[in-house]
């Protein structure tokens, strides 16, 4: 790991602010999919996966470089035994399927979260399947499983609290307002919610400071490669200043 202090890149150095190159999903609606539907939960969940087949073969006609997919958080062990099970087994089942897709069109791979909880073939596979994408330049994909931003935030924390840095609540304060965000990862440009909630949920909370926000009803099962669109329409007409005065802003007003 290099030795150099991680640099906030905001702005960024890309100059073409209308299109996100780094794309957040909190992919959200299965279940209620599903139930809408007269259908198991798991039905909705199985559905969910050919949404994210959809937006990830999408994503590098877009021109996105980074594409984070929210699919399990840490607070979704609490849901019942049997639909974690479904859900991790979906989980497997998309890397056997869809890693070698990776290895094929040049695309990194990365997952995002805790990995002592999942399954053990599951982490054998993510882990063969990170060290055969490592050098993917189409698309980086990472997918957020037994993720939770808080704990993320307060980890780097507790490393400087080790190193004897201060107390918790002076390192937290510190990591909201310094320069943490890994050299490799951009911060979020875009945060897409579907299935008609909004909020965070926990997600990619110190990455998503300045993305723009876009809330959908559609539920993630329906989410097609139009939404997407709609989406990055949306994004590339919105003024991004991140702090700064825009161009008819009078002075002496920020927002």
């Amino acid at each position: 790991m290099s030795s150099e202090p991680a640099v906030d890149r905001q702005p960024r150095e890309r100059l073409d602010l209308r299109i996100p190159n780094h794309l957040g999903v909190i992919m959200d609606g299965n279940g209620r999919w599903a139930t809408a539907r007269g259908l198991p939960r798991s039905a909705g969940h199985r559905q969910g996966a050919g949404a994210v087949r959809r937006v990830v073969e999408a994503a590098p006609r877009f021109d996105i470089g980074t594409l984070t997919l929210y699919a399990f958080s840490a607070d979704n062990w609490q849901r019942p035994q049997a639909e974690v099970a479904e859900l991790m087994e979906i989980f497997d089942r998309y890397l056997e399927e869809h890693g070698p897709r990776c290895i094929e069109r040049n695309a990194r791979f990365s997952l995002v979260g805790r990995r002592d909880r999942l399954p053990l073939p599951m982490r054998r596979r993510v882990a063969w399947l990170e060290r055969a994408t490592a050098n993917g330049t189409t698309l980086h994909l990472r997918l957020a499983i037994d993720y939770s931003a808080r704990e993320a935030i307060w980890l780097a924390a507790e490393r400087l609290i080790r190193a004897g840095a201060g107390t918790r609540d002076e390192l937290a304060a510190s990591v909201r307002t310094g320069d943490g965000v890994p050299a490799d990862v951009p911060d979020v440009d875009l945060l897409i919610r579907t299935g008609g909630e909004r909020r965070l949920s926990d997600f990619l909370l110190w990455e998503s400071a300045y993305a723009e926000l876009w809330f959908t009803d559609v539920a993630w099962p329906d989410f097609t490669t139009d939404d997407l669109s709609a989406a990055i329409e949306d994004f590339a007409g919105r003024e991004r200043r991140f702090g700064v005065l825009g161009p008819a802003q009078p002075p002496g007003v920020t927002i």
